[in-house]
């Protein structure tokens, strides 16, 4: 193994562990914050996600299920030695679903590169902040979790503003918009099989999974469509692989934290990074329409997130004078 693969390892298992033990003995009583530990991975994770889309664009002539077996390459790799580090089994216990969450997250991730190859880095991003949606919904059945309806109307805010900027972007065909979509239904599923795991695998088994299935997919689909990277795309396809790495294990982290319905409205925040990063670094111009589309995305978040954790705190009032 490289000795960059190696330092970065290294990091990410000391960040992880970090992560995982701060917060281990915390008091059930104590009076939750708006920046709780779900939510500050939720937007760790959103940004370094944020810089692994940049990293795409910049090898959108190379085939989508290429850059997905890279991305992955990296990600096994790094996993297999976090794990070993923390002496965690790599195969986990619950093998069906760690197979399903990695089928949803790997079709959710070749949806998603394919558009963000072909429209604005903005529009594909706006398309997939959907997914926290699609996660509510399928929580509701498959994780038995409630959202009161005054959440709704929140999440409805936010909705409004992604169609609201969708509906001013001529560049986005209907085949790109009906993909787009598809992944973020993926990732709503992806997402809350994630959640189903909390304390049952190891966060880095749930990763792990997820990479290899996508680095399976990726090579097989690979040997009849390949193209050699060269020059600087090498260092695109690792710095791919690097955040997209820092990113996914901020995200198992936060979601295992956090009702999945709490935390994962939080990637829409990321339309920052991409409106901006599209604005400055690609020339992609933004109308004034977008940016009010921008500002109901980000009212949507803030009300959700404030109001989640004062129904918590309310909560633990009533269960504190019970009895």
């Amino acid at each position: 193994m490289a000795q960059s693969e190696i330092f970065f390892g290294e990091k990410f298992v000391r960040l992880e562990l970090r992560l995982r033990n701060r917060f281990k003995d915390k008091s059930l009583s104590e009076k939750p914050t708006f920046f709780t530990e779900g939510v500050r991975a939720m937007f760790i994770s959103t940004l370094a996600f944020s810089l692994a889309n940049v990293c795409i664009k910049q090898v959108a002539h190379l085939p989508t299920m290429e850059i997905v077996m890279f991305r992955c390459l990296l990600g096994v790799a790094f996993c297999f030695y976090g794990l070993k580090k923390a002496n965690a089994d790599w195969r986990g216990s619950n093998r069906k679903m760690l197979f399903l969450r990695g089928l949803f997250g790997t079709t959710a991730l070749y949806l998603f590169f394919l558009t963000l190859k072909n429209i604005p880095l903005a529009s594909a991003m706006t398309i997939q902040y959907l997914s926290p949606i699609f996660t509510t919904v399928i929580a509701i059945f498959l994780l038995k979790e409630k959202v009161k309806a005054l959440q709704w109307l929140f999440y409805l805010i936010a909705f409004v503003g992604v169609l609201f900027i969708e509906q001013f972007d001529a560049r986005i065909s209907l085949f790109f918009l009906i993909a787009g979509v598809f992944s973020a239904f993926c990732s709503g599923v992806a997402y809350n099989l994630v959640r189903s795991l909390r304390e049952r695998e190891h966060p880095l088994t749930v990763v792990l999974h997820f990479q290899i299935v996508g680095l399976a997919l990726g090579a097989l689909f690979t040997i009849f469509d390949w193209q050699m990277p060269s020059g600087w795309d090498w260092v695109y396809l690792f710095l791919i692989g690097l955040f997209s790495q820092l990113g996914q294990i901020f995200l198992t982290s936060a979601l295992q934290r956090e009702k999945a319905a709490s935390v994962a409205i939080i990637n829409y925040t990321g339309l920052i990074y991409g409106l901006s990063i599209g604005w400055f670094v690609f020339h992609e111009p933004q109308t004034v329409e977008s940016l009010f589309g921008m500002f109901l995305v980000i009212i949507g978040v803030v009300l959700s997130v404030f109001y989640s954790r004062r129904r918590q705190e309310e909560i633990e009032k009533l269960e504190a004078t019970a009895g």
